[in-house]
């Protein structure tokens, strides 16, 4: 399973959520090769999610095929006061972070921390709008290297947060259901989140910025 060939997480074209909850009936009632179809249109993202807390493909692409087989497992269980996206990503988390946490053992910060330093300040180095990214002066796979190196070096917490919301676009209210956190403390990660992208990013240019609203998606990191 390969990033470039998944699909982004956004309702598809036609499909409405009444269809998507067929789906699941379907499937939970024994039509298990309709399972495919329900997840097909979130596969990319719950591997970007799984990568931006493991840093690693492999493990991504092991982690996400986990997520899909434990939301098949316990797809009967599904109570659909989230939307099944939501519910897959959270899932893609929780086994992520267990593994990161297994992995590193007595280095891994533990997970329920969620709120440290979050009523900090991070006081970024100038007060260039964040909105400005100098797509023009860089190589598109220019651009994406030095993302991914700018993500990669966001604390984990930063990390979810800005994948979640400024590369798969889940609203405030999703990225807070999939991370078990409040919407005000997305939104403070995330803050800090742009804040120290921009910083990492802004050296190499010259402070120079300037993307136009939406841009962003245009050069992704994956």
């Amino acid at each position: 399973m390969s990033a470039s060939s998944m699909p982004a997480m956004r309702q598809p074209v036609g499909r409405t959520q009444e269809y998507e909850t067929a789906l699941i009936e379907r499937v939970c009632a024994g039509e298990k090769h309709l399972y495919y179809e329900l997840i097909s249109p979130y596969q990319r993202s719950v591997y970007i999610v799984a990568h931006s807390i493991l840093q690693n493909e492999a493990d991504a692409e092991d982690i996400a095929q986990e997520a899909f087989l434990k939301a098949l497992a316990h797809l009967g269980s599904f109570r659909r006061e989230s939307k099944f996206s939501t519910w897959l990503i959270q899932i893609a988390i929780n086994e992520a972070r267990m593994k990161r946490r297994k992995d590193r053992k007595g280095l891994y910060e533990s997970i329920n921390d969620q709120s440290k330093d979050d009523e900090g300040d991070y006081m970024p180095r100038d007060f260039a709008d964040w909105r400005e990214i100098p797509s023009e002066c860089l190589q598109r796979d220019e651009l994406r290297r030095a993302l991914q190196k700018a993500l990669a070096g966001l604390d984990q917490k930063y990390r979810e947060v800005f994948v979640m919301r400024d590369i798969e676009d889940l609203s405030i209210a999703d990225a807070a259901q999939a991370l078990q956190i409040s919407e005000g403390s997305v939104k403070t990660r995330l803050l800090r989140a742009r804040l120290q992208m921009r910083d990492a990013l802004a050296p190499g240019l010259d402070g120079a910025w300037s993307l136009g609203e939406g841009n962003w998606k245009k050069v992704r990191p994956f």
